[in-house]
């Protein structure tokens, strides 16, 4: 194939991957006519069919996904390749793509972009919060943020915060309505703030242990959120029991506005990890951010 058609396949590598051709134009800054008639170009030249369009949805034929599974890791090595090139200068720079779950992104990412960013006005960050166990390379991020027994094993993992505990806190004015529970088998009759995350495709089970004792007890109230914030907002509106980190309820007890129960059932646990593919050429600016927030405690 000549070379000036390295254009379609690129196009038709990201058409294949946002499953969308008004997502792939705004992302290729191409109007989504053009973008059409390059992957009907592609299509005719190459005699089959790659994409199958709907008035809903596009999706790669099985030609298409052989296609794509052998061109997408070529052109993200291209691209890692020209991205480490562009930055080899004084200064680190260019764009870090971060896929986190919300309680990282808060206690930790945001703090370390406070210290580095100031003195690195090159650098731009994008942090995008999800609760799904996000295939980064296939997103296209240059990293994610998983809690240590989560990372796959063919991930580098840098550790980036301490261990974790959870607890299960209510308000005062909740705890005058409802005895607090004592074993983790009490929950059953409270009013607890659910947790919705799509890696479950349920309520999330308090996950709750003592002495080596695990008990994930099945939770029920009038609420479910799939936030940090909402969740203690309603806890601290005493609007049921809540199950949130550890850090970001600590100061609403010390001042009163929450009151933790069933403490001793709330053990550590392996901490958050960045982690990002281990061919990957770390250019500077990620090379700052990973020692910015590397753990060393």
């Amino acid at each position: 194939m000549a070379g000036e058609n390295y254009n379609e396949l690129s196009a038709f590598v990201m058409v294949a991957r946002e499953r969308s051709f008004t997502r792939a134009a705004a992302k290729l800054g191409v109007s989504q006519s053009a973008l059409s008639q390059t992957i009907r170009g592609l299509e005719e030249r190459l005699g089959l069919r790659l994409l199958a369009r709907t008035t809903r949805s596009v999706s790669p034929t099985e030609a298409g996904h052989r296609l794509f599974d052998t061109l997408a890791p070529r052109f993200e090595e291209i691209a890692q390749e020209l991205a480490a090139l562009s930055q080899l200068r004084d200064k680190p720079s260019g764009t870090i793509r971060i896929n986190s779950g919300e309680h990282p992104a808060i206690s930790i990412l945001q703090p370390a972009l406070r210290r580095l960013l100031p003195d690195n006005p090159d650098i731009r960050v994008e942090i995008i919060v999800d609760y799904g166990l996000t295939d980064i390379v296939a997103q296209g991020y240059d990293a994610g943020v998983r809690l240590g027994d989560q990372v796959a094993k063919d991930m580098i993992a840098v550790r980036i915060g301490p261990d974790l505990r959870m607890a299960v806190v209510g308000s005062p004015d909740y705890f005058v309505r409802h005895p607090a529970p004592h074993v983790p088998q009490d929950l059953t009759g409270h009013n607890c703030i659910g947790i919705r995350l799509p890696t479950y495709g349920g309520i999330f089970p308090w996950d709750l242990d003592k002495d080596g004792h695990e008990v994930n007890v099945r939770v029920e109230g009038q609420l479910v959120f799939n936030n940090i914030g909402l969740r203690l907002s309603s806890a601290l509106d005493g609007l049921g029991l809540a199950y949130l980190p550890e850090d970001q309820v600590l100061p609403h007890i010390a001042d009163g506005r929450l009151v933790r129960v069933l403490e001793d059932w709330c053990g550590p646990f392996p901490g958050y990890h960045l982690y990002y593919p281990s061919r990957r050429h770390a250019s500077p600016a990620f090379a700052l951010l990973v020692e910015t927030l590397r753990y060393r405690g």
